[in-house]
């Protein structure tokens, strides 16, 4: 299915708008998930065969591939990513205001270089419908099976000096149905977001949101939930540290590397070229090196137990493997998923069994940061 997809599938999409084909591709896998016998068809074709385990975050994962954020912002298909084999899913970014995002056409593949522009502004339902929604779907489907993460944004028209409130306010209002948080001040799309990976606006944010935390999980008599920081591409390798240190320190659980870059490669084709000159971040395999290179930063820096999220050009097991090489304990991909179809999942998870095999190591959790030693 896997090539398929390659051979009809993604030609298809050249006669689609970018965001139109997104939205179509998430209503086809909520109704094919909907029904016991689609689900069952869905299972066998594109869940992993294998389980490759690691504990991070207090939970089990199944193996340490899962779904980053963009692809669902408002958790429409969540049992259509754990029927694909998923082992955790990212929904988001939410804000804590619901809002429409950035002017049409704001979504551009670039199909030669496999990669994605996109201004799409946090387009998203809010927190107080995505809160709704979730309690909905759990009531009648239970709880996901797998880890649910939702990645925190800042509403446009939130002033600077305020975004901790807004971040806090819907970590309040999702805590007790998500299982991570993520603090996504590296947006390039929300006018200013990404001068809040200062130390000033960073602690403030992770202050905040830690205090929220701790007292709601103190209220519940239960542990508190795992916050992380999602840091841009784009900057210095000594900002970049500087930025890790910071977050360890104020209490962060992990950090996410990377979000979309603001650069752009030397385009090879005529079609990828108008897309690079438009504004947005850019996702997809041009931005993989760069990521990889920034968790082995992290990862050297830190040391081997702060847990690194890797995302960024994850297209086939081996970007996988060499970001897990490098330091990543998990790995997440969106772009993959637009030019590689639903079988992205299983190609990774069977790629990196095989790799794992091959290997001197014995388990994933061995693999990670060990070409940093």
């Amino acid at each position: 299915m896997g090539v398929g997809y390659r051979w009809f599938g993604r030609p298809l999409l050249r006669f689609q708008d970018s965001e139109k084909a997104h939205g179509r591709s998430l209503s086809l896998l909520r109704f094919a998930s909907g029904n016991p016998l689609t689900r069952l068809f869905l299972k066998m074709l594109y869940k992993p065969r294998i389980s490759l385990p690691i504990k991070v975050f207090g939970h089990q994962y199944t193996h340490p591939f899962g779904l980053a954020a963009g692809m669902d912002k408002n958790a429409k298909a969540l049992i259509g990513w754990e029927t694909t084999g998923l082992a955790f899913v990212e929904i988001g970014g939410v804000t804590m205001l619901e809002q429409g995002g950035n002017p049409k056409p704001r979504m551009f593949r670039a199909p030669h270089a496999q990669a994605l522009v996109n201004r799409m502004g946090f387009n998203n339902d809010g927190s107080e419908k995505i809160r709704d929604s979730l309690t909905r779907h759990f009531k009648r489907h239970g709880r996901p099976g797998i880890p649910l993460w939702v990645n925190l944004g800042k509403s446009k028209i939130t002033p600077l000096d305020e975004a901790h409130l807004d971040y806090g306010a819907t970590l309040e209002r999702l805590w007790d149905l998500c299982d991570v948080f993520v603090i996504n001040v590296s947006s390039p799309n929300t006018p200013n977001l990404r001068e809040l990976q200062t130390d000033e606006g960073l602690n403030r944010i992770l202050h905040h949101c830690q205090t929220i935390n701790d007292n709601i999980a103190a209220a519940n008599g239960s542990k508190r939930k795992p916050l992380l920081v999602k840091v841009a591409p784009d900057m210095t390798d000594e900002q970049l540290v500087h930025i890790a240190n910071t977050a360890k320190q104020t209490g962060a659980d992990g950090i996410v590397l990377s979000n979309t870059t603001i650069e752009r490669p030397t385009p090879n084709h005529p079609r990828d070229k108008s897309v690079f000159v438009e504004q947005g971040g850019l996702s997809g395999m041009p931005l993989k090196e760069r990521s990889t290179a920034m968790i082995r930063t992290v990862r050297t820096a830190i040391g081997p137990d702060w847990p690194i999220i890797g995302v960024g050009g994850v297209s086939n097991a081996q970007d996988a493997w060499e970001k897990i090489e490098a330091g990543a304990t998990l790995v997440q991909a969106y772009s993959g998923f637009v030019f590689e179809g639903p079988a992205l999942s299983k190609q990774i998870v069977h790629g990196l069994a095989k790799r794992l095999k091959a290997s001197k190591h014995t388990s994933m959790a061995e693999v990670v940061g060990s070409k940093t030693t």
